[in-house]
């Protein structure tokens, strides 16, 4: 078994510039270009947890809470929260920056899922996590209860088995 790891060792900051190639009509960045950044990003983040190729198996809800403008810079933090068997939940955010009007908001967050895999392609196994932060153990905790409600979304797990999610919901 992978020894265990610091999240803050997967920590991953990446920042973008967005360019006319990147917005819509409306000069903003088009949604599956920043889909893209994000995936890198997060991506790196578990490929450090986990020294090994990652594939992305799952994205949550995506919000675009505001919109990133041409000339605008596009920071994104990845972090990974928690590891599974060979598994990887990374939590991401996204802020954007208009650097001459001295503007920076916060845009996005999601939470990605990636697989760890060998050279043929098979899950291998990663390290555990180790958190430290308020914020980290917090994600940590509240990782088995998003991991429980993708895989029953997926048609992968029965309702009656995610007993952490029921317990937070509160379902008999």
């Amino acid at each position: 078994m992978p020894q265990p790891k610091h999240a803050r060792e997967s920590m991953t900051v990446m920042t973008e510039m967005v360019l006319p190639n990147d917005t819509n009509t409306l000069n903003n960045l088009m949604g599956g270009r920043l889909l893209h950044f994000m995936d890198i990003a997060a991506a790196i983040a578990a490929q450090k947890h986990s020294n090994r190729i990652v594939v992305t198996a799952s994205v949550d809800n995506v919000s675009f809470a505001e919109p990133i403008r041409l000339g605008n810079i596009v920071t994104m933090k990845a972090q990974v929260t928690r590891a599974f068997s060979s598994s990887m939940e990374v939590f991401i955010e996204v802020w954007a920056e208009d650097i001459p009007a001295g503007i920076r908001v916060s845009t996005n967050s999601a939470f990605y899922t990636f697989v760890a895999v060998d050279q043929s392609g098979r899950p291998i196994e990663v390290p555990a996590i180790i958190a430290e932060t308020d914020a980290e153990k917090e994600r940590y905790e509240s990782a088995l209860r998003r991991r429980q409600l993708r895989l029953v979304l997926a048609g992968r797990m029965n309702p009656q088995d995610a007993t952490e999610l029921r317990e937070f919901l509160k379902v008999e």
